[in-house]
């Protein structure tokens, strides 16, 4: 340790007349002075000096020539003489000295009185920055142990009970009405309510791998969904009585009266619009339709053979769903209640609104669900209503049915043609009505109000859409298929360009391509395609149903259908990224708004391929839930033996190959190109079954 600084000297003499003393005195200092010298520059020079600079700006300034600071005449001399160069010198540095300090003093004094004039909003700033960047450390850090903990962790997942085979979270119709919702509410999704699902669902005693399409279609095993045979025979809807019930199967197809129902139905329809019969729909602008309580599907797989794209809604059912049993025949459904809040899609979407006894009481709430369903129509879409009610004999009904014309009317929608007990309406494809309609007419909604996407919204008492930049009318957009390719200026509303939206278009025909050449293998193993054979005999497509967890510009949706595959995809857009829906919508496909951090609305063992590119780094990012929390959740929607697609960074493609094989899943990683830094993950989901009790 070094020893203290020595700075100075104390005790001097003040000198008298005898001239030795003086001599012996001044000897004496000179030697003390030289000594002093010599520690002094040495202190300067010491590390110590440094870690106390003020000692250095603050040192004895009236070091002189000698130690005493008397000249050699024996008088004291002045600091401030400034007649020798040394004497200026020292000037100079004190008064560099004393200049620093002043800095130092000014610097803490303007930082000492910003800081109390920072006001108040600022602080707060500053506060939850501060908290922010706390937030994200704490959050990076659980994650952390979560990758280095997620084979324990998953070690805990047990298979859940066979009172889970059908379930379905966020919706419980009985805690519903428990908890007063009623009026129809109690059918309403509750997420904030629903515990996380935390086990593996398996499938029922006697499920079987499901028909292949097309034949699938028209065949489905009894095992596979759960119904009754009483509601299978039951009367309901239009579709649901055209079945036929054996030990093992339902089948949707028969030489009967009810099965030819359905396509002179459709071409009911078609020649009320205008048309010569179904197959062109597609030539008036129609590509999409909501069907509303849409019995078991088979309107919709009707018209699919003429191109036409039809989305089952229904409402939950815990026996004998619409739902379940329309995806079970590989047609394109979902859970969705006309009740109280807005469906989780874009404004002016579908280019039919269909409801054939759909159940729904369209003159209730004051018309509020008539609102809902043109808020849903594309301008110049059609509104088809199929219902007892439109030829109604007594009073009440006729004033139920009289407020449905009034309504109709004053949102705009022309009543084309009425035959027996369906009506045939076609929304406005000119802004200029809503302005010559009655006073007592529904209002516009504001922009504020008018939102392009809400997400489980209450629904709103105002006509929605008119505010959007994408009101074109149905007959004025390119017909299909040429609607899946947008034009500039439809791109321009989206903020494209179009050699962005060409590149992403290029860019998944290759990975589709390149998905089929690693799937083909593995899907045909048992039915090898040699070259130059054609495709094998069924099952020839072993994919149907398609889930696509973001779906971006929905590229992924156009390249299988380019590349002819026979699927529908349900293109799904993240809430926690870029909303590209109504883009979707407007190609022609159909899509949903989604949390993925909450249950999917459809019935487990729905989809036989399961695709998240991108995903994995999209939810991360917001650490709202886990890759466990979502990987629990694919398997729940994954049919045995069905497929997972996932296409993310490095790290995260690793750490879910973890998780995929502690859930027991087959899985692979698969370099994409040499210099990429993402990876493929591709799975299988065994088919674990259930034993019989």
């Amino acid at each position: 340790m070094s020893r203290p600084l020595q700075r100075g000297v104390s005790g001097v003499r003040i000198p008298d007349c005898n001239n030795h003393d003086v001599w012996d005195s001044q000897s004496k200092d000179k030697t003390e002075k030289e000594d002093l010298d010599k520690r002094g520059s040495s202190d300067h020079n010491s590390p110590l000096a440094l870690r106390f600079p003020l000692r250095l700006f603050l040192a004895n300034s009236s070091d002189s020539k000698y130690g005493n600071g008397l000249t050699d005449n024996g008088f004291a001399s002045d600091p401030f003489m400034v007649g020798t160069p040394r004497s200026r010198l020292k000037l100079m540095l004190l008064s560099l000295k004393f200049s620093l300090v002043f800095i130092v003093i000014l610097a803490l004094s303007g930082s000492f009185w910003w800081t109390i004039s920072i006001s108040s909003s600022s602080r707060g700033h500053i506060y939850h920055g501060y908290r922010r960047l706390q937030e994200k450390l704490v959050s990076d850090l659980l994650d952390i142990g979560e990758f280095s903990r997620g084979p324990v962790r998953l070690k805990e997942l047990d298979l859940c009970s066979p009172e889970f085979e059908n379930f379905v979270p966020c919706y419980n119709v009985s805690e519903n009405g428990d908890s007063g919702y009623s009026g129809g509410n109690e059918f309403d999704r509750q997420c904030s309510r629903e515990l996380r699902q935390s086990c593996l669902v398996l499938p029922p005693v006697n499920y079987k791998i499901p028909l292949r399409w097309p034949t699938g279609k028209d065949v489905i095993w009894v095992a596979n969904v759960k119904i009754t045979a009483q509601e299978v025979l039951s009367s309901g809807s239009l579709t649901k009585r055209m079945m036929m019930l054996d030990e093992e199967q339902i089948s949707f197809r028969s030489a009967s009266l009810m099965f030819d129902g359905v396509e002179d139905y459709s071409h009911q329809i078609a020649e009320m619009i205008g048309l010569r019969n179904e197959s062109y729909l597609i030539q008036a602008g129609v590509r999409t339709i909501l069907d509303i309580g849409c019995g078991y599907g088979s309107f919709g797989a009707h018209l699919f053979h003429s191109q036409l794209l039809t989305m089952c809604i229904a409402n939950y059912e815990p026996s004998g769903s619409q739902v379940q049993l329309t995806l079970e025949r590989g047609l394109p459904a979902m859970i969705a209640s006309f009740s109280s809040k807005q469906l989780p899609y874009p404004s002016l979407s579908f280019d039919m609104l269909h409801c054939a006894r759909c159940g729904i009481d369209w003159d209730q709430k004051d018309g509020i669900l008539l609102i809902e369903a043109d808020r849903l129509l594309k301008p110049g879409g059609y509104f088809v209503w199929t219902s007892p009610l439109t030829n109604a004999r007594n009073k009440e009904n006729q004033n139920r049915w009289k407020f449905v014309q009034d309504f109709s009317e004053n949102l705009c929608w022309e009543m084309l043609s009425q035959q027996d007990e369906t009506v045939v309406w076609k929304k406005t494809s000119k802004k200029s009505c809503y302005t010559s309609r009655k006073p007592s007419s529904p209002s516009l909604c504001g922009r504020g109000i008018d939102v392009e996407t809400p997400y489980y919204r209450e629904l709103q008492n105002c006509v929605g859409g008119t505010q959007s930049s994408r009101w074109v009318p149905i007959e004025k957009r390119e017909t299909w298929p040429s609607r899946a390719n947008l034009n500039k200026n439809e791109l321009a509303i989206y903020g494209l360009q179009s050699d962005e939206f060409a590149e992403d278009v290029d860019s998944w025909r290759a990975a589709v391509q390149n998905y089929w050449s690693l799937l083909s293998p593995l899907i045909f193993s048992d039915h090898p395609k040699r070259p130059g054979d054609e495709d094998p005999s069924p099952p020839y497509n072993m994919l149907r149903n398609v889930l696509d967890m973001n779906a971006h510009f929905g590229g992924f949706n156009s390249a299988l259908l380019q590349a002819r595959k026979s699927v529908w995809v349900m293109n799904v857009v993240p809430v926690s990224g870029p909303n590209y829906l109504p883009l979707i919508h407007d190609r022609g496909f159909v899509g949903v708004l989604h949390d993925w951090c909450e249950a999917f609305p459809t019935y487990p063992r729905t989809y036989d391929l399961v695709h998240a590119a991108g995903l994995l780094s999209l939810e991360t990012e917001q650490h709202r839930c886990t890759i466990l929390d979502l990987f629990i959740e694919i398997d729940r929607l994954l049919r045995p033996e069905g497929w997972i697609i996932i296409r993310d960074t490095v790290p995260l493609v690793e750490s879910a190959r973890a998780l995929a094989t502690q859930l027991k899943w087959d899985a692979r990683v698969i370099e994409i190109e040499s210099d990429s830094d993402e990876r493929l993950l591709i799975c299988q989901k065994p088919f674990f079954k259930r034993q019989a009790s």
